[in-house]
């Protein structure tokens, strides 16, 4: 583990340059986080924006046939406020916000969502669906359990409804660089940057297949982030599904990094390890907030250094030989 930065935040939820901590075992993801962040400081910013926050869990119900489904369904919908009368049982910060739903033959999978405040939410959701289960079944004698989670949510895989509807913090990070600095910083210009964007991330994404992404190498920097600062690392699955998005303006260089389902939170386990509460004070989430506060400033970070390790192997990739060139130089003993 490496402290990497300073980098430059910008916008309402962290507006400073902050050092951040990243555990990995590709060391040059250090080196090369640390030239975006670099650039960030000679910028205006990194400029990041939170568009949502959920976490899901889907449960599986089965009627006698599909029409005992709907009805079960479109009653459910109309009971929000009940529902979250149960799960208040189960949390204090768990509020359920939305269900959606597929019906296949006479199965009946419920995607609940709900806000978790500063927890990442896996287990506090759960934990509200298995308290709202026995009430649904007394509440609908015709439907029977099938199971508590029935991949519709999507934990820990990639899937096309985790990127349209998110799961955990939708963030898009955002910052303009000069032709100048992309000369002088990334030896590169503009105009390569995109073009390389458009043919590897977009097209090269699309024919192999790819799921609602097109990025470089979003898991890289998630990984190492969330082993540094106590989330579960599976979630770099759903996590490094995202899209960079590039412009030419003007004479600059428009650049940003879309997350839809990036999973942190501040409290819940592993956050109670020594190195993992010294990492996050040091962040500045820890502290006395309004619940949830914490855990969406860690996101903004974790978002931040996305594009920062974005940034700079794109840039690489416009030039023959340079990203082996740093390999080699860092990683061959």
């Amino acid at each position: 583990m490496r402290w990497v930065g300073p980098l430059k935040s910008t916008g309402s939820t962290v507006d400073e340059k902050l050092n951040v901590p990243l555990a990995t075992y590709e060391t040059p993801l250090w080196h090369s986080v640390g030239r975006g962040a670099r650039v960030s400081t000679l910028t205006d910013g990194i400029f990041t924006t939170v568009i949502d926050e959920r976490m899901s869990r889907s449960i599986l119900l089965e009627a006698d046939n599909a029409q005992c489904a709907l009805n079960a369904l479109q009653s459910i919908k109309l009971r929000v406020d009940e529902l979250n009368a149960v799960v208040t049982q189960s949390s204090r910060f768990a509020k359920l916000i939305d269900i959606n739903a597929q019906i296949v033959g006479n199965l009946l999978y419920l995607r609940l969502e709900f806000t978790t405040a500063d927890a990442s939410g896996h287990n506090m959701v759960t934990n509200a669906a298995d308290k709202l289960f026995p009430w649904l079944l007394a509440q609908y004698s015709y439907l029977r359990y099938s199971s508590i989670s029935a991949n519709y949510c999507s934990d820990k895989k990639a899937t096309a409804v985790n990127g349209i509807l998110g799961r955990g913090k939708n963030v898009v990070s955002e910052i303009i660089i000069s032709r100048e600095l992309c000369l002088r910083k990334l030896n590169t210009t503009p105009e390569k940057m995109v073009d390389l964007n458009i043919k590897k991330n977009l097209i090269g994404t699309m024919i192999a297949g790819g799921l609602r992404t097109a990025n470089a190498h979003y898991a890289n920097m998630l990984l190492a982030f969330y082993l540094a600062t106590g989330q579960d690392a599976a979630n770099i699955i759903e996590g490094s599904q995202g899209v960079v998005h590039a412009e030419v303006r003007a004479d600059d260089l428009y650049f940003s990094c879309s997350i839809p389902n990036l999973i942190v939170g501040t409290v819940g386990n592993g956050k109670d390890l020594t190195f993992v509460e010294e990492n996050l004070l040091a962040l500045g989430c820890k502290e006395q907030r309004k619940a949830g506060e914490n855990a969406r400033r860690l996101a903004v970070i974790c978002a931040a250094t996305v594009l920062c390790g974005e940034l700079s192997l794109l840039a690489a990739q416009t030039n023959p030989g340079e990203l082996m060139r740093a390999h080699i130089n860092l990683e061959r003993k």
